[in-house]
C-alpha cells in the first residue's frame, strides 16, 4: 500500500500544498502533531491511512522529498552567492532574477531601484526580457514597486488584471503573464557617504487568479536578500582597486617630487596617467589652468600629449568653461549632463547645451562618447580643470572613477603648489647673487671711504638691492597671487635683467665671458605681470651664461620690432645640436628654467624661436606689441 502511496505523494502534494507542508517543517518536528497533518492532508484527497501508516509517510516526505528541496535551495542560494563580484551591479542583480525565476518555475524576473532624488523606480534589468520590454522609469507613489520600498514586505497579485496598483497591465498580458510576487531588495549603504539601496524583485508567472503561500515569499526574499552578500564583495573589491590606484597616483606623484630637478607637472602627469588608463580605461585626458585674467584657460598637459595642442588659450565665455570655472549652475541632473560644484558629466556631447558646435563635432569624429570636468580649488576658487574623454567601448564613467579622478586631482594640486615653490626657489637664485654681489661691492666702497665722490656708483648698487630684495619677496607672494599687469618696455626690462646677470657672472667668478649690448630699439611696449617677463628674461640669460664653455665666450642682447611682436634676442657662445632644437623649444632642456620660461611665455600669449649656427646658440622670445 505504500508503494502507490510513494508514488503518488508528488500528485498528492502539489506544489501550493507542499509549501503549506513546509510550514510545519519551519519547526523541524516530525512529531504527532506533524503525522496527523499528513494522514488529515491524505484523507482529504481520499486516502486513509493508519497512523502508523501515516507517520512513514511524513517521515518519507521529511528525509526524501524535503531533502532533495531544501539541497537544491541550498544549492540556488550558493548559485548566486558564487555570482563573479567583478561583473557590474546591473549584471550581478540580472543574475539573481535569473536565478530566482529558475528556482521558482516563474516565468519571469524584473528588478527596479529607487532613485530618490527622482523619486522614481528605474528599470535596472530583466530576465529573460530585453531592456526595451519594461518600461525604464515608473512613479515611486501609487505603484508596487514603491509599495514594497515603502513597506519592506512582499506584495502578492494573484490577478494583475484586478490590480488596481498594476498600471500598465497590457505589457505583461501580451506576454502571457497573469500574476505577479514582488519582493524587496535591500542593499546596506557601504560607507558614510553611501545612501542604502532600496528596490524591488518583481517575479512573474503564467497563472491566473494563482495563490501565493508565505512560504514562496520568504523563499524569493532569501533568494533576493543573497544579493546584498555579492554586492559587499564587489564593492569590497572596488575599495581594494581604489585604495591601489590611490596609492599608485599618490607613489608616482611623490617619486618625480623627489627628483633633484625639481618636479614639471607635465612630466607628473604623463607619468601618472597612464596608471590610471590600465585600470580605469581611459583613452584621453587633459589638465586645464585658468589664467590670471580668469577670462582665459590654458592647456597645460595631456594624454596622449601628441592629441593635444599643449598651450593653447580658450575663452571662459564658452558655456562648459564657464560652468567649471565659475561655478554658476544650475546644479543638478539634466537630460544630457549632470552639473555639480565637485563635477560636470556630460554623457551626451551630441545634445549638450554646454558644448560649442565645433567641439561635438570634434568629439563625434574622435568617438568620445561622454566627458567628465572636474574643477579643482585653491581657496575655494577653481584655478584648475581636469578633463577625461570616454571613447569606443567606454561608454560611461561610474562613481567609483569619478572619485579616483577627483582624488587624482587633488593630488595634482599638491603637485602644483610644490611645482610653484619650486619655480621660485630656482628664480630666487639671479636675484639673490645679484644682491649679494651687489652688498659686497658696497660695503668694499664703504670700507675704502671718501664714498661720497662714489656716490653714483652707490646708489646703484642700493637701487639694485633694494629692487632684488623687494623682487626675492614679490616671488615669495606669487604663492598667493601673480600681482596686476602692466604695460611695460621690454627693452628696458631686457637691459636691467642683464646687469642683473653679469654681477651674478662676477659673483661666480666667470671673468672670460665677455657681455655685448648690441641694437636695442626702446621702446618695446607689452602686456604682461612684470615679474613673469623677469623671470623669463632671467632664465634664459642664466641659462645662456651657464651653456658657454669653461674657456669662454660671448653674451649679448639684441631687442627690435618685427611686425605686430616685441621681440628681446640672446646669444651665447656654444651651440645646440640641430636635433635638439625643437625639445628646447618644448621646455625639454636640462634644469628647470626653460620649463619655467616655455610656460610663462605661453601664459603671456607669447612665442619663443632658437637658433643654432656658426658655434652660437639664440634664443628670441616675442610678445604682442601694444599700439
Amino acid at each position: 500500500m505504500l508503494t502507490p502511496l510513494t508514488k503518488g505523494i508528488k500528485c498528492l502534494y502539489p506544489f501550493s500544498s507542499f509549501f503549506k507542508f513546509c510550514t510545519f517543517m519551519d519547526h523541524f518536528k516530525i512529531n504527532q502533531e506533524l503525522v496527523k497533518s499528513v494522514s488529515a492532508s491524505l484523507k482529504e484527497k481520499g486516502w486513509e491511512l493508519s497512523l502508523e501508516e501515516a507517520h512513514l509517510v511524513a517521515n518519507l516526505i521529511g528525509e526524501e522529498v524535503l531533502y532533495h528541496y531544501v539541497d537544491r535551495l541550498i544549492s540556488q542560494a550558493e548559485t548566486i552567492l558564487e555570482i563573479n563580484p567583478s561583473l557590474t551591479e546591473r549584471e550581478i542583480l540580472q543574475d539573481v532574477a535569473r536565478n530566482v525565476v529558475e528556482f521558482l518555475g516563474a516565468e519571469a524576473a524584473s528588478i527596479r531601484l529607487y532613485d530618490p532624488e527622482k523619486e522614481e523606480m528605474i528599470s535596472f534589468g530583466a530576465h529573460p526580457w530585453a531592456e526595451g520590454d519594461q518600461e525604464p522609469a515608473i512613479p515611486f507613489e501609487d505603484t508596487i514597486a514603491g509599495e514594497v520600498v515603502r513597506s519592506h514586505q512582499s506584495y502578492f497579485v494573484p490577478n494583475i488584471v484586478k490590480e488596481e496598483k498594476y498600471k500598465n497591465k497590457e505589457r505583461v498580458l501580451i506576454k502571457g503573464i497573469h500574476s505577479m510576487l514582488a519582493v524587496p531588495i535591500s542593499i546596506p549603504r557601504f560607507s558614510i557617504k553611501d545612501l542604502d539601496t532600496e528596490g524591488c524583485l518583481q517575479i512573474y508567472f503564467r497563472e491566473e487568479d494563482k495563490v501565493f503561500t508565505p512560504l514562496e515569499a520568504k523563499i524569493a526574499e532569501m533568494l533576493s536578500r543573497r544579493v546584498s552578500y555579492v554586492i559587499a564583495r564587489k564593492r569590497i573589491m572596488d575599495l581594494q582597486k581604489l585604495n591601489v590606484t590611490k596609492d599608485k597616483i599618490v607613489e608616482q606623484i611623490f617619486l618625480k617630487l623627489g627628483r633633484r630637478e625639481g618636479i614639471k607637472m607635465k612630466d607628473v602627469f604623463n607619468l601618472v596617467i597612464p596608471e590610471l588608463v590600465d585600470i580605469m580605461r581611459i583613452q584621453r585626458c587633459a589638465l586645464f589652468s585658468v589664467m590670471e585674467d580668469r577670462r582665459h584657460v590654458i592647456l597645460e598637459a595631456g594624454y596622449p600629449e601628441i592629441h593635444h595642442g599643449i598651450g593653447k588659450v580658450f575663452s571662459v565665455k564658452v558655456p562648459y568653461i564657464d560652468a567649471i570655472v565659475n561655478q554658476t549652475g544650475p546644479f543638478g541632473e539634466f537630460e544630457n549632463e549632470k552639473i555639480y560644484p565637485a563635477y560636470i558629466l556630460i554623457d551626451n556631447p551630441k545634445e549638450s547645451r554646454l558644448l560649442p558646435p565645433d567641439l561635438k563635432r570634434f568629439l563625434e569624429t574622435q568617438q568620445i562618447h561622454s566627458v567628465l570636468y572636474i574643477p579643482l580649488k585653491v581657496n575655494e576658487v577653481v584655478n584648475y580643470f581636469l578633463v577625461f574623454d570616454a571613447q569606443a567601448h567606454h561608454r560611461r564613467f561610474t562613481d567609483e572613477e569619478i572619485e579616483i579622478f577627483t582624488f587624482f586631482g587633488k593630488e595634482l594640486m599638491k603637485g602644483l603648489r610644490l611645482e610653484k615653490m619650486d619655480d621660485i626657489l630656482h628664480d630666487i637664485k639671479n636675484p639673490a647673487i645679484a644682491a649679494a654681489g651687489f652688498a659686497k661691492r658696497l660695503k668694499k666702497m664703504m670700507e675704502d671711504g671718501d664714498y661720497l665722490s662714489k656716490k653714483e656708483k652707490v646708489d646703484q648698487a642700493l637701487d639694485i638691492i633694494l629692487k632684488e630684495t623687494s623682487r626675492i619677496q614679490e616671488l615669495a607672494l606669487t604663492l598667493h597671487g601673480e600681482g596686476r599687469e602692466e604695460t611695460v618696455d621690454l627693452t628696458e626690462k631686457l637691459k636691467k635683467r642683464f646687469l642683473i646677470n653679469e654681477e651674478a657672472i662676477r659673483e661666480l667668478k666667470r671673468e672670460n665671458i665677455h657681455t655685448v649690448k648690441d641694437d636695442l630699439e626702446s621702446p618695446l611696449w607689452i602686456r604682461c605681470f612684470p615679474l613673469h617677463i623677469e623671470r623669463v628674461l632671467d632664465n634664459l640669460l642664466n641659462n645662456a651664461s651657464n651653456a658657454i664653455p669653461e674657456e669662454g665666450g660671448k653674451l649679448s642682447i639684441r631687442s627690435f620690432k618685427k611686425d605686430s611682436w616685441a621681440v628681446a634676442e640672446i646669444t651665447n657662445t656654444g651651440q645646440i645640436r640641430e636635433e635638439d632644437l625643437d625639445r628646447y623649444l618644448l621646455g625639454e632642456g636640462r634644469g628647470r628654467g626653460l620649463h619655467i620660461t616655455t610656460r610663462l611665455v605661453k601664459r603671456m600669449g607669447g612665442k619663443m624661436e632658437v637658433e643654432a649656427r656658426e658655434g652660437q646658440t639664440t634664443f628670441r622670445v616675442m610678445f604682442p606689441l601694444v599700439l
